[in-house]
């Protein structure tokens, strides 16, 4: 087949390496977001011009000649991995069989830019991935495949999507053009009594309440890990909060109430939360008793507002 890749950082790039590296189909164009002053280029974009491939940064595709540029082409299929910007109907249905879009939940489970984030955060014990066929409403097509993976209860955002998520979803690519290849792939319907949105997770949702119960809190700064990142503060000054482990133990909620060689734990409701790595205001992450050591925090101290 002849295939469109539009995609967008590591995961769009290896999305394309790993295409490239089977040979069984021909990408005879990449398509990823226009560059942002500053930064250096997309990893997909540098990897696809390595390997002589155009590639396209609209803006948009509101006008006739972007569309023009991609039927050109004469694809069979979009492989939409990791895409932010809105790619409308008139773009998505240029291939031959259209387009088909990698999304890191079980859908209709957690639509939307968060996906890894909010099942940490929410306690739930399984996660994982779909390929679905986009439309125009947030994540809401048809289901050509999916793969499902636990989540421990230890497991951070950089556990449960780089270390699972992510190494099976490349290699899953391969499969989505097989189904194709097929001639008859998967149109699985989404239960739309199941759904659930979430907005983006920002710095605003990861702030530590020290007075909820234990495993909220555990859950938040490990949904958080490593970004946004959850946070507090001491003495006046903000705090974030990344490596910690849920402990026993029983006091008052809010306050610091051991110091150990690994960090310092924080009384919740039920338990305990041992901090074990910190990034204080306009520093850069360390480990937590580096800084008990330069702040000064010891038992009794209240953390939080």
């Amino acid at each position: 087949m002849r295939l469109i890749v539009m995609g967008q950082q590591a995961f769009g790039k290896d999305v394309l390496e790993k295409l490239l590296a089977a040979g069984t189909d021909e990408v005879v164009a990449v398509y990823c977001e226009p560059d942002r002053e500053g930064r250096p280029a997309d990893p997909i974009k540098a990897a696809a011009l390595e390997h002589g491939l155009p590639v396209h940064q609209p803006a948009h595709f509101k006008d006739q000649a972007t569309l023009d540029e991609m039927a050109a082409y004469d694809a069979d299929l979009m492989v939409m991995a990791f895409v932010n910007v809105f790619v409308p109907e008139a773009a998505r249905d240029i291939p031959k069989q259209g387009s088909i879009c990698f999304h890191p939940s079980l859908l209709p489970l957690h639509r939307g830019p968060s996906a890894v984030n909010w099942p940490i955060i929410m306690g739930a014990t399984k996660s994982g991935y779909s390929w679905f066929y986009p439309t125009d409403g947030l994540d809401e097509g048809d289901v050509l495949l999916q793969w499902e993976c636990p989540i421990d209860p230890d497991d951070t955002v950089i556990n449960l999507y780089f270390k699972k998520i992510y190494p099976s979803a490349v290699d899953s690519v391969l499969e989505v053009c097989d189904l194709f290849r097929s001639g008859n792939p998967p149109h699985i319907e989404q239960d739309e009594s199941q759904a659930t949105y979430e907005r983006r997770c920002t710095k605003k949702h990861a702030k530590i309440d020290w007075n909820k119960p234990v495993d909220q809190v555990y859950n938040l700064i490990r949904g958080t890990n490593p970004a946004p990142g959850a946070w507090t503060t001491f003495k006046g000054e903000e705090l974030g909060v990344f490596d910690s482990a849920k402990t026993a133990g029983d006091g008052v909620s809010g306050k610091i109430v051991s110091v150990t060689d690994e960090g310092f734990e924080v009384q919740c409701i039920g338990g305990r939360v041992l901090v074990k790595r910190v990034r204080p205001a306009g520093g850069d992450k360390q480990m937590a008793p580096d800084w008990i050591a330069a702040a000064g925090a010891a038992a009794g101290d209240v953390i939080g507002d």
